[in-house]
């Protein structure tokens, strides 16, 4: 049985669909990171797990119970949103325990239930402060305590970690993984952040215009992107995509005289004279040797950013612009010619049309 299935769900606000028949379905102990820019229906659906919106259309079932007109608070599920929500007026050991003691838990089972969840975020010495004696990321820690003591079949996140900043963000990763780990509770996460996705998930959705684009691992996601539009969205800095024409068994570009060699894994997929979309991740460039001319592209160099790990190159092929994450030691200087190279199994190609990967 399922933790959590998603059958069909839409919702429309008069004429405008919100969400256009998403399924998922999750096993226990999952991570399912939604996906994706603003407006494109990810907290909706997520207000709709919880309870708090109700479809236009589908079913939600947890537990193989659909919950469609259950309250939230009986939907066994434990939200933790963007905003920390902490009363001001209460302790942080009541902040955590408030929900328990609005169900008439015993005074007993709170304490223990509150110092448990205290224990495994590692807030067990802030227990008697007030929220705002606390910094954004213990504020974010209490808010989690809060749903961890509920002891839910769900957690549900809304961009929890937007309000912190890098660093922090980092760190509450961290934490929310290892948290994750201890209890092996499903949950459903959203967020824009792809860094955030790429870390945290066992399965990300990327969502566009309330229908999911992609729905698989982070490594199908990153290594397989089946649209243009997840292949430009997941990545930092971002695939390039270029245009290209087949000629023979070979990529030309407008602009410029250079060809690429066609994949021997695309030849039977690509056509004489089709226009398609030819994909290269930054990270999978090289400096190429004097000789290597074999998959690569000769490019001018347009500028160079050194971000310590890496060196950021802007160049141009022809007219179309290619970034590159290249060694932070490699020699480049902006205005020069370089070739750079890469394997054949870097190469994705795109209908234009279509935007499905080929």
């Amino acid at each position: 049985m399922s933790a959590l299935d998603i059958q069909s769900i839409r919702k429309s606000y008069g004429s405008v669909d919100t969400l256009k028949a998403i399924d998922i379905s999750l096993d226990d102990g999952e991570f399912l990171v939604l996906l994706g820019a603003s407006g494109c229906g990810k907290s909706t659906l997520l207000n709709i797990i919880a309870g708090l919106a109700e479809p236009t259309g589908g079913d939600i079932l947890i537990g193989g119970r659909s919950v469609l007109g259950v309250h939230p608070k009986n939907r066994d599920i434990a939200m933790v949103f963007q905003s920390y929500a902490l009363y001001p007026n209460m302790s942080v050991a009541r902040n955590i325990g408030f929900g328990l003691e609005m169900r008439k838990v015993s005074k007993e089972a709170r304490e223990k239930a509150v110092l448990d969840a205290a224990r495994l975020l590692q807030i067990e010495n802030l227990l008697d402060r007030r929220p705002s004696e606390l910094s954004g990321g213990q504020r974010q820690r209490v808010a989690i305590g809060r749903a961890v003591v509920r002891d839910p079949q769900i957690f549900l996140f809304d961009e929890p970690l937007s309000n912190l900043d890098a660093k922090l963000r980092t760190e509450m990763r961290v934490e929310l993984k290892r948290l994750h780990q201890k209890l092996q509770t499903t949950v459903v996460y959203v967020t824009h952040d792809q860094i955030e996705a790429m870390t945290l998930a066992t399965r990300i959705a990327v969502m566009r215009d309330g229908k999911i684009e992609q729905l698989g691992t982070p490594q199908d996601i990153y290594n397989r992107p089946a649209t243009l539009y997840v292949a430009g969205f997941v990545g930092s800095p971002p695939m390039n995509i270029l245009d290209a024409k087949v000629e023979g068994d070979r990529f030309t570009f407008p602009g410029c005289d250079e060809t690429i060699a066609i994949p021997s894994r695309l030849q039977a997929t690509v056509k004489k004279g089709q226009t398609v979309k030819i994909g290269i991740r930054p990270e999978s460039f090289r400096v190429a040797g004097q000789q290597e001319v074999v998959g690569s592209l000769k490019v001018r160099v347009e500028l160079v950013e050194l971000t310590g790990p890496e060196l950021v190159t802007s160049a141009l092929a022809g007219n179309q612009t290619i970034t590159a994450c290249l060694p932070p030691n490699a020699e480049i200087e902006t205005g020069s010619e370089y070739r750079l190279a890469f394997d054949e199994t870097a190469v994705h190609v795109f209908d234009p049309v279509s935007e499905l990967a080929l």
